[in-house]
């Protein structure tokens, strides 16, 4: 018997190699992991709901566990203070909510939505966002750039934005795919999904960036659904831009393990 927990989990993905755990390098899943189990004493199922690579930044990343029920009865009240005590400066856990046993912070989940932030400004990034924002060498055009997103929005098989796993689809369905200015004259490129493949975001991004800067046509980007494998002339934006901002779930929790089992299923262009 045991108790399920859903945390709301922020970092600076800087000095992380990434959200996994890996032997002799420090995660994300790593550090909280250690600290969990010095509080919990068994922590069981760790899951995420999206493993985000080195460098990239959360302010919305989403993780469930396992407990003890006596455990949490006694930790539950101020368990995210004790857990602010704990951890290293650049991760926090923002919420910890006893969840029903259906819940999966990974198939669960209805949508991801992530932030890339890019300057074009001539001095690059102010010193105090140079952790999270891209300084891009070549002035950006804002029209241009969406004109660029507007064509992957969809359903579409994204292989050519895509590093391929063996028995994994590339078929996903962009909800969102924009850019704003905001006042400081960062640029914003918003994407949401169902879900993402591996480096599908930072590719996307990439491939708009090249439309941006007049380097290639606004369309080029949209024409590369057409390919059925990755296109190398694709430049992986680098990672430190990246943030994933906020996950979405089904507000009924009866509808919880049915989302996750459609999820399980691969996906396929009709």
């Amino acid at each position: 018997m045991s108790v399920r927990v859903r945390l709301d989990v922020s970092y600076d993905g800087t000095d992380f190699s990434g959200w996994a755990v890996q032997p002799g390098r420090r995660t994300v899943a790593g550090e909280l992991l250690a600290v969990l189990e010095r509080l919990f004493g068994t922590v069981e199922g760790l899951t995420v709901a999206g493993r985000t690579d080195a460098g990239v930044h959360a302010t919305g990343q989403v993780c469930h566990i396992d407990v003890p029920p006596t455990r949490w009865a006694a930790l539950a009240p101020a368990l995210v203070r004790k857990l602010s005590g704990l951890l290293p400066p650049d991760v926090r856990v923002l919420a910890a909510t006893e969840v029903p046993p259906e819940f999966d912070a990974r198939f669960s989940a209805l949508s991801r939505r992530y932030e890339y932030r890019v300057t074009d400004l001539e001095f690059g990034a102010p010193p105090l966002r140079r952790r999270d924002t891209l300084a891009w060498p070549r002035p950006l055009d804002l029209d241009r750039l969406n004109a660029a997103a507007r064509g992957l929005v969809g359903e579409h098989d994204f292989a050519a934005f895509c590093r391929r796993k063996e028995h994994a689809s590339t078929i996903r369905a962009v909800a969102r795919m924009d850019w704003r200015r905001d006042p400081d004259a960062t640029l914003v490129a918003t994407v949401e999904a169902d879900a993402f493949c591996w480096s599908m975001v930072r590719s996307l991004v990439g491939a708009q960036l090249a439309a941006g800067d007049g380097r290639r046509a606004w369309q080029w980007p949209s024409t590369l659904l057409e390919r059925s494998a990755r296109a190398d002339e694709v430049v992986v934006a680098p990672a430190h831009g990246l943030t994933l901002v906020a996950v979405a779930y089904p507000s009924d929790p009866a509808e919880l393990r049915a989302r996750a089992d459609q999820t399980r299923r691969r996906r396929d262009l009709v």
